[in-house]
């Protein structure tokens, strides 16, 4: 876990408001200079604290559906989630703890790739069942935590 002052913090805010938004800016609101805000950043990136990132909508990019399947596995748990993280539909892939091993989110065009999706997550080894969870209409989606 990183160990992040109040100025780092501020500073991912900032990005966090807005990915593209000037050094010079962000070191006025954070008492730095320009070239000391170009260095924390680079720091921040290379450190794998934070990415910068154009987050998209897949309603307008043509992925009207979206899903997380819920996944049980047998076997090697981190190897069965390796091959999922593969498929390039699947937008994540974690562990958890519960009735699921892996919970993965999907995108699909439509329903019928939804379901070529998901025959390829079952193909996948270790997969034993799984269980879609179809969505219905995003209400909330926001990356601004991690800084309070």
């Amino acid at each position: 876990m990183a160990d992040l002052d109040e100025v780092s913090k501020a500073i991912i805010e900032q990005l966090q408001e807005d990915g593209r938004r000037p050094y010079a800016t962000i070191g006025r609101a954070v008492g730095l200079s320009e070239a000391a805000v170009r260095q924390r950043v680079q720091r921040l990136l290379d450190a794998g604290v934070m990415q910068i990132v154009a987050v998209t909508d897949p309603l307008q990019l043509g992925f009207p559906r979206q899903a997380m399947v819920g996944i049980r596995t047998s076997g090697d748990l981190e190897a069965t989630s390796d091959q999922l993280a593969d498929i390039p539909a699947v937008d994540y892939v974690v562990i958890t703890a519960g009735s699921f091993d892996l919970l993965a989110e999907v995108v699909a065009r439509n329903d019928d790739h939804l379901m070529e999706i998901l025959k390829e997550i079952r193909a996948v080894d270790g997969v034993t069942t799984t269980e879609t969870f179809v969505y219905l209409k995003l209400r909330k989606q926001t990356y601004s935590w991690g800084t309070a």
